[in-house]
Protein backbone atom coordinates (compact mmCIF):
# COMPACT_ATOMS: atom_id res chain seq x y z
CA UNK A 1 0.00 0.00 0.00
CA UNK A 2 1.54 3.56 -1.08
CA UNK A 3 1.58 6.39 1.16
CA UNK A 4 -1.06 8.08 -0.68
CA UNK A 5 -3.41 4.96 0.06
CA UNK A 6 -3.03 4.68 3.62
CA UNK A 7 -3.14 8.74 3.73
CA UNK A 8 -6.85 8.52 2.06
CA UNK A 9 -8.02 5.49 4.03
CA UNK A 10 -6.84 6.89 7.26
CA UNK A 11 -8.56 10.35 6.51
CA UNK A 12 -12.13 8.36 5.33
CA UNK A 13 -11.61 5.89 8.55
CA UNK A 14 -11.77 9.09 10.49
CA UNK A 15 -14.48 10.37 8.66
CA UNK A 16 -12.68 14.10 7.82
CA UNK A 17 -12.27 15.90 4.54
CA UNK A 18 -9.82 16.33 2.53
CA UNK A 19 -9.92 20.63 3.65
CA UNK A 20 -9.83 19.68 7.19
CA UNK A 21 -6.63 17.83 6.56
CA UNK A 22 -5.65 20.35 4.78
CA UNK A 23 -5.59 22.23 7.64
CA UNK A 24 -3.48 19.85 9.25
CA UNK A 25 -0.87 20.13 7.13
CA UNK A 26 -1.03 24.19 6.54
CA UNK A 27 -2.41 23.53 3.04
CA UNK A 28 -5.56 23.87 0.57
CA UNK A 29 -7.91 21.63 -0.02
CA UNK A 30 -6.46 21.89 -3.70
CA UNK A 31 -2.92 21.42 -1.79
CA UNK A 32 -3.65 18.30 -0.10
CA UNK A 33 -5.67 16.78 -3.16
CA UNK A 34 -2.84 16.93 -5.06
CA UNK A 35 -0.45 14.90 -2.38
CA UNK A 36 -3.01 12.34 -2.12
CA UNK A 37 -3.71 12.32 -6.12
CA UNK A 38 -0.34 11.39 -6.65
CA UNK A 39 0.43 15.37 -8.87
CA UNK A 40 1.96 16.40 -5.79
CA UNK A 41 4.77 14.87 -2.97
CA UNK A 42 4.49 14.90 0.73
CA UNK A 43 7.25 16.88 2.21
CA UNK A 44 8.54 15.39 5.41
CA UNK A 45 7.43 18.04 7.73
CA UNK A 46 3.85 17.39 6.35
CA UNK A 47 4.36 13.60 6.86
CA UNK A 48 5.31 14.45 10.42
CA UNK A 49 2.16 16.94 11.18
CA UNK A 50 -0.15 13.80 9.86
CA UNK A 51 1.63 11.10 11.52
CA UNK A 52 0.97 13.09 14.78
CA UNK A 53 -2.29 14.20 14.04
CA UNK A 54 -3.41 10.51 13.25
CA UNK A 55 -0.92 9.09 16.28
CA UNK A 56 0.63 6.77 13.89
CA UNK A 57 4.19 6.22 12.87
CA UNK A 58 6.38 7.51 10.13
CA UNK A 59 6.86 3.84 8.93
CA UNK A 60 2.58 2.83 9.20
CA UNK A 61 2.04 5.72 7.26
CA UNK A 62 4.60 5.33 4.71
CA UNK A 63 3.62 1.46 4.28
CA UNK A 64 6.76 -0.19 5.96
CA UNK A 65 4.78 -1.68 8.65
CA UNK A 66 1.11 -2.32 9.05
CA UNK A 67 1.41 -1.74 12.69
CA UNK A 68 0.11 1.73 13.81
Amino acid sequence: MTYRERMKNLREDNDLTQAELGKVISKSQQGYNHIEAGRAELKIEDLIKLCDFYNVSADYLIGRTDEK
